[in-house]
């Protein structure tokens, strides 16, 4: 699998967190497939076939994320 960029992952996230709050609030066949796609596209992210597969998936890449910013940060630290 390639790895997303962060910002992307990031944005492909609250892109399906607000499709969902849409599809629940108010239901309708744009809200639907509007939700379908988010839910496509974080899926193909982060090679994964469900949207709870993909979820849990995209916490563990963002942390990997975190856990390598704050390693950089430190490195910088050292250096100087």
């Amino acid at each position: 699998m390639i790895l997303p960029a962060e910002k992307e992952l990031r944005a492909a996230l609250a892109r399906f967190a607000q499709t969902r709050i849409d599809h629940e609030v108010c239901p309708t066949g744009f809200t639907s497939r509007a939700l379908e796609d988010a839910t496509y596209t974080l899926c193909v992210m982060t090679g994964s076939r469900t949207a709870e597969q993909a979820l849990l998936t995209a916490d563990t890449l963002l942390e990997q994320y975190t856990h390598r910013t704050s390693d950089s940060r430190e490195d910088e630290a050292l250096a100087a």
